[in-house]
């Protein structure tokens, strides 16, 4: 069964964006006025380009055989055997085959996330005020609230990258070497918003 982790607020400005330019584009062909809609249309798919490499196709990806790292302009396949090492800081550093390193894209960490999450990970004495009241959490929240106690997300999920090369190793899986390829489609989207930037100036 895959997993896919995004970056959630890239992710969703990215189809907000989608849904805005659909609606101007729709808006431009019906009052159609020559060369100022020819630029606007032009500058709307430059910018939807961009919008579809940067935050709508990076993702983490797990899935039966290994880790899928879908950055802006490749994909990289790592098998669970593989990964020798993961550190967070930023982003989360995917160390695999020796020498080589995959740097996830999503999800990342932030300087306000990571500091929230160290206030979460205080006590709670230190944490809340003489007059501050907390609710009561069930078990499972409980649970929940301390296993993510001090991480952020991008902490948690380098855990479970953790967790499943190692449980790969005690399955004795054979660690053989990444797979990367190109990604073709933002290879295209790139070239169409250059085409259409180069349209905007030629018309302008």
């Amino acid at each position: 069964m895959k997993q896919t982790y995004r970056a959630k607020t890239g992710f969703v400005l990215g189809w907000v964006w989608l849904a805005f330019v659909a609606f101007n584009v729709w808006d431009l062909i019906a009052h159609y006025n020559g060369k100022p809609s020819l630029v606007a249309l032009a500058v709307l798919g430059a910018l939807t380009a961009l919008v579809y490499v940067i935050a709508l196709r990076p993702a983490t990806v797990f899935t039966e055989a290994g880790l899928v790292g879908r950055n802006p302009f490749r994909t990289t396949f790592v098998p669970w055997a593989s990964v020798e090492d993961v550190t967070v800081s930023h982003s989360i550093n995917v160390h695999h085959s020796g020498e080589q390193e995959l740097r996830l894209w999503t999800p990342m960490s932030s300087a306000r996330e990571r500091a929230r999450a160290q206030r979460r990970g205080m006590p709670k004495q230190e944490r809340r005020g003489r007059f501050s009241a907390e609710p009561t959490l069930s078990r499972g929240e409980q649970a929940a609230a301390e296993a993510f106690a001090g991480k952020t997300h991008a902490d948690w999920v380098g855990d479970q990258i953790r967790e499943r090369s190692e449980s790969a190793r005690r399955r004795d899986e054979e660690a053989t070497p990444a797979r990367v390829s190109w990604s073709y489609d933002s290879i295209a989207m790139v070239a169409v918003a250059v085409a259409l930037a180069i349209a905007a100036i030629v018309i302008a």
